[in-house]
């Protein structure tokens, strides 16, 4: 039986999803959690590889059980295992073949931003504190430049193929917009296709420093222009940024 399950996290904790002997992942401690569970050996397949520090309130997994695998009971028992950081959200019977990473039509993320002078205890681990004023109306106008697609090089590290190709940082956003949830708590939620590596933090680094008024709201077009990664030295930290739900 082909299983989709919905997941969230809190990644503070964790060297990121992907497993990496030596550290502690989000995906190791689940495997780890569902192969006692089901007894037998369990592949994860998830829709976006979060980095370390980052969370996730919707994260998609899939995995084969056996047939008859009670898996109300798995959730349970492996929320047990993993709380409170990780959490099996649900856990359903998926058709035959469904991929969790490859079936996905798009990933939306969410960045906080804590932006006020006085920190937050409460909120440390999931917002990032900004104590500098920020225009909102600014880094929508500049936000605005990145929807469509476009070459991403500007807001992505390289990376590589197996056989040493470089891969294509070309990608297609559908939606990226800040809106505030009060007076101090602002919300960055980005919609793409997918993403590549470090993407959303140097969207969301720039866009604060626009909101700033270190860079005028026009330089964020000019940054995707310019394909160079040298352009956004900025980068958001790791733990204001959330995995927010995945779309197929």
């Amino acid at each position: 039986m082909r299983v989709r399950a919905t997941v969230a996290y809190h990644g503070g904790s964790f060297h990121g999803f992907a497993i990496n002997r030596g550290v502690r992942t989000i995906g190791g401690d689940l495997t780890e959690a569902l192969t006692r569970y089901l007894q037998q050996p369990v592949e994860l397949t998830c829709a976006g590889r979060t980095d370390t520090g980052v969370h996730a309130r919707a994260q998609v997994v899939s995995f084969d059980a056996p047939d008859d695998a009670d898996l109300l009971g798995m959730r349970t028992a492996v929320n047990r295992m993993l709380a409170p950081a990780i959490a099996i959200r649900s856990a359903d019977a998926a058709p035959e073949g469904f991929d969790a990473r490859f079936d996905a039509a798009s990933r939306t993320y969410r960045y906080t931003v804590l932006n006020q002078e006085v920190p937050d205890p409460f909120l440390a681990s999931t917002a990032w504190h900004y104590y500098r004023p920020l225009n909102v109306d600014a880094m929508n106008a500049a936000a605005a430049a990145i929807v469509g697609k476009h070459d991403f090089s500007s807001f992505c590290r390289r990376q590589h193929t197996a056989d040493g190709n470089e891969k294509s940082r070309v990608r297609v956003v559908h939606r990226a917009t800040w809106s505030a949830a009060d007076e101090a708590l602002l919300r960055f939620e980005i919609e793409a296709s997918s993403f590549c590596h470090r993407m959303v933090r140097s969207i969301t680094g720039a866009l604060v420093d626009i909101g700033a008024a270190r860079l005028p709201p026009e330089a964020m077009a000019a940054i995707l222009a310019a394909k160079d990664r040298s352009e956004v030295p900025n980068l958001a930290p790791p733990h204001g940024l959330c995995l927010w739900s995945v779309t197929y």
